[in-house]
């Protein structure tokens, strides 16, 4: 314990004595532990997040796409260049698989929607009532169009919170309203809870504006349909119901004509990439570390070079190879975790106020990683120089000027 306590405090005699040394080489280790600490944290937030997306409107959701948009190494084909191509009839034959609750029809288009003076850019979703089922949404105010509204073509619209604040100025005052979507009016019966959404240039849901498809005949009068979305039933077999379903459309399509996708695949391939993309980002600030471990190395050389009387008349006085070698490998040490504290702390700070507009966390697995950097850093990089230290000659050392 005596040990410890000396090797501690004349490491922190040694930085008292050369302040604005120690900062500038414990800098680079600070610079370093930030710069991996929030990359773990942005990456991690934004899966999270896109997980809690998904899992919003449900994982037992399959999608039947008009072409092939999810590639065979993973990756994503633009959905917008394959237009739209489903029929009433290829929903009425979907309907008939087992184990689903729901298949609903969706034509997709990006519109303004205005109201008064105010205009914001939404994407609009024709679809039948069945789709606030299908993507469990749930009104805040009002109540979503019924079949009654589909069948009689009524022009009413169902709008996400987001969309009415930013039109409205509240939620409370979007009800009832009426807004203009293609020339068209619709008023607004109700506003729906959040669901977020929007990373990655993914859909937002709380900005979609959802009118009943066969009102949208007045903007889409080919009556054909970008997707459609199954709802299998709880506790069934996604799988086998992805199959039924290519079944039931390779009557009518060939196989490079449609895709049909789980959720869970789009959920796998997304949490792929930003595995790939963590890694290589954590790779790239990671230079800083090694970069401020070379800094650690090189000042702890020029710090052996100054003490080399003091190694030889600690070693003439009976201290050993090992005391040497600890006490400037234990100066490393501390030198290294420093930074890497005050690195996570700043990382800290930086998350909490971030956190309010960009999904970020920092989880214990980043702490125990700082750490470990730190250390690891201080480590392999200290043993050179206090190797050098441990193995001078003592005479000679007491005699170097």
């Amino acid at each position: 314990m005596k040990n410890l306590f000396f090797l501690v405090s004349s490491s922190f005699d040694d930085f008292k004595r050369n302040k604005v040394r120690t900062f500038l080489t414990s800098l680079g280790i600070m610079i370093g532990v930030l710069s991996v600490v929030l990359l773990i944290a942005f990456g991690q937030g934004l899966k999270n997040y896109i997980k809690e997306q998904f899992e919003s409107i449900g994982t037992n959701l399959v999608y039947v796409l008009p072409g092939r948009i999810v590639g065979e190494g993973g990756g994503f084909r633009d959905p917008g260049s394959l237009g739209a191509k489903f029929e009433e009839k290829d929903v009425l034959r979907l309907k008939k698989v087992e184990n689903v609750d729901y298949v609903v029809p969706v034509f997709e288009k990006s519109v303004t929607v205005t109201a008064g003076a105010n205009r914001e850019i939404s994407q609009l979703l024709a679809s039948t009532h069945e789709i606030a089922l299908a993507l469990n949404l749930e009104p805040e105010i009002g109540n979503f169009f019924t079949k009654s509204d589909l069948e009689k073509r009524a022009k009413v619209a169902a709008i996400g919170p987001k969309l009415a604040e930013k039109l409205f100025g509240s939620k409370d005052n979007a009800y009832g309203k009426t807004i203009r979507v293609s020339n068209q009016s619709f008023k607004v019966i109700a506003v729906l809870k959040s669901k977020g959404g929007g990373a990655l240039g993914g859909p937002n849901f709380d900005t979609i504006t959802y009118i009943p498809y066969k009102t949208s005949l007045r903007i889409n009068p080919d009556k054909k349909f970008y997707a459609l979305y199954l709802r299998a039933r709880t506790d069934t077999n996604i799988a086998q119901v992805k199959k039924d379903a290519e079944k039931v459309l390779l009557k009518t399509y060939d196989k490079d004509e449609f895709q049909v996708v789980e959720q869970t695949e789009f959920l796998n391939i997304i949490t792929s990439i930003f595995s790939v993309l963590n890694g290589i980002l954590i790779a790239i600030g990671s230079i800083s570390l090694i970069v401020g471990g070379i800094g650690i190395m090189n000042i702890m050389y020029a710090t052996v070079t100054e003490r080399i009387k003091e190694i030889g008349i600690r070693r003439a006085i009976g201290a050993t190879k090992k005391d040497i070698l600890f006490q400037f490998l234990a100066q490393a040490i501390i030198l290294s975790l420093s930074g890497g504290i005050i690195g996570l702390i700043f990382a800290f700070v930086i998350v909490f106020f971030v956190r309010q507009i960009f999904p970020a966390e920092i989880n214990l697995i980043s702490v125990i990683v700082a750490f470990f950097i730190s250390s690891g850093i201080g480590i392999f990089f200290g043993v050179f120089p206090a190797r050098r230290a441990s193995n001078l000659v003592p005479i000679e050392a007491i005699r170097y000027e």
